[in-house]
């Protein structure tokens, strides 16, 4: 394994993005085991952006700006709906126990949902896979595959620890409502802000 791949990988994977924050959120309202399902579901939502630039469907993307801005503004209305669901005091960040019971397949689904409407992921794979392709492979298409499935081990690892550390605070920052405003707030926010920046970017 390429060991500059390795390194690029990580810190891609580190820069806190939409999957970070939703795993965090999951962390803080819901517990350390729910944010497993958060992260599973994040990286899950990376599969298919993997196989499209295996297949050349990100190329597809990249070239028709009508399919493009349609994936990316039902990937917009996704990121402000979590933005509303974080602000509501009966919503992501709710810790009742009525709340925290919430089925992981519906935490692994939103998760999933939060990547695999970004439209930026399997352009970005089909540009950075290729990269780290031995010259004249025999078997490019496998090659990827191989390092894509490296990325979301990565992904898992790096998104589960981010989510033990936030639970480990978890009960302190229950005990202060103030605090619990405040990262409602903050969280929210920073939706709405990914939201912005993807509605905003180009291909």
């Amino acid at each position: 394994m390429d060991p500059a791949f390795l390194l690029t990988a990580l810190v891609v994977v580190l820069v806190p993005g939409t999957g970070v924050i939703y795993t965090l959120a999951i962390a803080l309202g819901r517990g350390g085991p729910a944010s497993v399902s958060a992260a599973f579901g994040c990286t899950l939502g990376i599969l298919p952006h993997i196989a499209a630039a295996i297949l050349g469907v990100a190329a597809l993307l990249h070239a028709s700006a009508v399919l493009f801005q349609i994936v990316k503004f039902a990937g917009v209305l996704y990121l402000l709906w979590m933005a509303w669901g974080a602000l509501r005091e009966r919503g992501m960040l709710d810790a009742e126990p009525d709340r925290t019971a919430i089925a992981h397949r519906a935490i692994v689904r939103r998760g999933f949902l939060i990547n695999i409407l970004n439209p930026k992921l399997s352009i970005f794979f089909l540009a950075f896979l290729p990269q780290f392709i031995p010259a004249g492979s025999a078997r490019p298409a496998l090659d990827m595959a191989w390092l894509g499935a490296v990325f979301m081990v990565m992904t898992f690892v790096v998104f589960v620890a981010y989510g033990q550390m936030a639970a480990l605070v978890r009960g302190r920052v229950l005990a202060s409502p103030t605090v619990m405003t405040w990262l409602r707030r903050s969280f929210a926010a920073a939706f709405a802000a990914l939201g912005l920046r993807l509605a905003l970017s180009t291909r």
